[in-house]
């Protein structure tokens, strides 16, 4: 509770106060301890506190009985009797609810959050897919084509649009950005497809989250307490502890450097922290190790909430200035080591053994150090954790329902807007280049045609030109054939008519040569008398027309 401008965590058995110095809650801090050791309490008791001095806090709900934070919590004879062991009388401690806006990612049980690709980064995304380092690289590469080709990555179909379009393209973007493995590109695929399934498709998109808006307070000034229910995603591990770095990174990148205030900006309550860091990369760790280094000069506390102090790394928990330490068990060597490490952690107190202490701390007991003024770990106390004003456990989904739909902040949030991004570019892109596939398709086709109906008018005019040329050389050879056929008739008539000559002068030759040879036969044969006479005419005559013929013929 909010007591003398601290943070009242609870009693040592000496009666003080062990308290939290609001300017140095900023330096961080750890709530470890056992299961049902009393942690939830103890978040909800600092909580309060933070939300009474109007600063904002951040927690996440993993079991679903933080949701009585916005509720006052009920008396009971029980809760007397713990009030009164603390001295507290009505004036110091009074039941109250505290101003709650309920979150979720899923959006089922809260307003929904919401982040764009984008802003989620290829870093924390490549942890949230499962990729190797590999796949992670390249997804990289995709994150920075997107951004030379100004290409907005807002919900999971922007990166598959995206990825797609990269492996489609692989072989012009190599030479600026190396070579871009076809089976890589399937298998971030597949994890983006995973990832839908599980919730992904809604957590990825606009309205994205505005951090400014948890910066807010309630009635009476108190800081809202703003808790992200966890229930179902805390079945995600990647997803839940990759969202919760996320927006640390962004409360780092965004908010101005400030150094040491009075009180801090916001306190960041990180449960079952483990998950932050189970198969985390070296180069994911290393930026964990500098968000929770550097984020204390934004005027942030982040608070990690985890079963035991070996679940954070070395580096990290050198970090944590204020310690809260549950109960531990240690029933085999690994888990006396364990504690060894945890009671190490603290300023020994010579009063106590640290070690033992913690191995018999009670439910609502544990082993606190703060910082003092001077930013230096106050010894190890042994305290009881005061009790909650706020009711315990969780709420009604009517009464959840309530609470969400009547905050400010449901009617940013409820509606999704999917915005002009990557997804819809590519796919006009696409369409574009569809269009113009099918525009050249049919200049082609068209193309075709006109010269099909080129060849048939070419074939039809040279078919034309032939049957006209062999009409033609017909007609020639027709025309030749009766001309032959008239020179021939002249010829034949020509020849007719000679021959007629021929006949005619023939007959003449031979009379007149018949008569000739005659009368000389005749001449002749007239010496031999009468019958000489006759025989030398026939003689005569036949000779002179043997002599005509033969002269003829000639």
């Amino acid at each position: 509770m909010f007591y003398d401008k601290k943070v009242w965590l609870g009693l040592t058995d000496e009666g003080e106060k062990a308290c939290l110095l609001p300017r140095m809650a900023n330096r961080h801090g750890m709530i470890a301890g056992a299961t049902g050791t009393g942690k939830t309490v103890t978040l909800k008791v600092m909580a309060e506190a933070f939300s009474d001095m109007g600063v904002p806090v951040f927690m996440a709900d993993v079991k679903g009985d933080l949701a009585g934070t916005k509720n006052a919590g009920a008396d009971s004879d029980d809760m007397r009797e713990r009030i009164e062991s603390f001295g507290l009388g009505e004036a110091a401690f009074a039941y109250q609810g505290y101003p709650v806006t309920f979150y979720d990612i899923f959006g089922r049980n809260g307003i929904q959050l919401r982040t764009t690709i984008s802003e989620m980064g290829p870093t924390l995304l490549s942890r949230i897919l499962d990729l190797n380092q590999l796949q992670s690289d390249l997804l990289s590469v995709v994150f920075k084509i997107a951004d030379d080709n100004g290409l907005l990555l807002i919900d999971t179909k922007d990166l598959k649009a995206m990825l797609n379009f990269v492996n489609d393209n692989r072989k012009e973007f190599a030479q600026d950005y190396g070579n871009i493995a076809p089976a890589s590109i399937g298998v971030i695929l597949r994890a983006v497809a995973a990832i839908e399934a599980e919730g992904g498709d809604v957590f990825f998109g606009e309205p994205a989250i505005n951090l400014n808006d948890w910066f807010a307070t309630g009635a009476g000034g108190k800081g809202m307490i703003s808790i992200l229910d966890s229930q179902s995603l805390i079945h995600n591990g990647r997803l839940y502890s990759t969202f919760l770095l996320w927006m640390l990174s962004e409360l780092f990148e965004n908010l101005p450097e400030v150094g040491d205030l009075p009180r801090p900006k916001m306190v960041f309550f990180f449960d079952e922290a483990h998950l932050l860091f189970k198969n985390t990369s070296k180069s994911l760790l290393d930026k964990i190790e500098q968000v929770v280094k550097l984020i204390r000069s934004k005027g942030v506390g982040v608070y990690f909430v985890t079963q035991n102090p070996r679940d954070i790394p070395d580096n990290v928990l050198a970090q944590l200035g204020n310690k809260v330490q549950h109960g531990l068990h240690a029933y085999s060597p690994a888990e006396q080591k364990a504690v060894r490490a945890a009671a190490q952690a603290f300023r020994e107190n010579p009063a106590f053994k640290t070690y033992d202490t913690i191995l018999g701390l009670g439910t609502g007991e544990a082993v606190v150090s703060f910082l003092d003024e001077g930013g230096i770990p106050m010894m190890a106390q042994k305290v009881r954790v005061l009790p909650p004003q706020s009711a315990f456990g969780g709420i009604s989904d009517e009464e959840r329902g309530v609470a969400v739909k009547g905050s400010l902040l449901y009617g940013k949030y409820a509606e999704a807007v999917d915005p002009d991004s990557a997804y819809e570019f590519l796919e006009r892109r696409g369409l574009e280049a569809f269009e113009e596939r099918e525009r050249l398709k049919q200049e082609a086709a068209e193309e075709k045609e006109r010269l099909r109906q080129e060849a048939l008018a070419e074939k039809e005019r040279l078919k034309q030109e032939a049957a006209e040329e062999k009409e033609r050389a017909r007609q020639e050879a027709a025309d030749a054939k009766a001309k032959a056929a008239e020179e021939a008739r002249i010829q034949r008539e020509k020849e007719k008519e000679e021959a007629a000559k021929k006949r005619a002068a023939k007959q003449v030759g031979s009379s007149v040569a018949g008569t000739l040879g005659r009368e000389v036969g005749k001449t002749f044969g007239a010496k031999f008398g009468t019958f000489g006479k006759t025989l030398g005419g026939n003689v005569g005559a036949s000779l002179g027309r043997g002599l005509l013929n033969t002269f003829f013929k000639s």
